[in-house]
């Protein structure tokens, strides 16, 4: 085996130091202070804020958009959980399972339960 240089890595930080400069080996901690991390905690909370906030106003824009009315039942539905049958078999999941579930072929071909006046 080759004896290894004890200062190699010595020698390569000298050499990022000298090409890029001092601030690329220094540790990251040695210039971090107890104000900058309050700064950056106000600023992180601040930014989930906006965030959550947007991220509201656009889930109702998308709920105001998007009805989904259950053609079996004409019942509207926007839970998360009736995405999958309306989108496989254009019902929500009180009515896959009442008139689907084991009967996917017969669905499948136009077989839909008489709607009762």
């Amino acid at each position: 085996m080759k004896d290894k240089d004890a200062n190699y890595i010595i020698k390569v930080e000298k050499a990022i130091a000298e090409k890029y400069g001092k601030e690329t080996i220094q540790n990251p901690n040695s210039s971090w202070s107890e104000e900058k991390e309050e700064k950056y905690l106000k600023q992180l909370k601040t930014e989930n804020k906006l965030k959550y906030d947007l991220g509201d106003k656009k889930l109702i824009k998308n709920r105001n958009k998007i009805t989904r009315v259950c053609n079996t039942c004409n019942k509207d539905q926007i839970k998360k959980k009736h995405d999958v049958y309306f989108t496989k078999f254009e019902c929500c999941f009180e009515c896959f399972v009442q008139w689907v579930e084991d009967r996917e072929e017969r669905w499948k071909a136009g077989w839909r339960p008489e709607s009762e006046l």
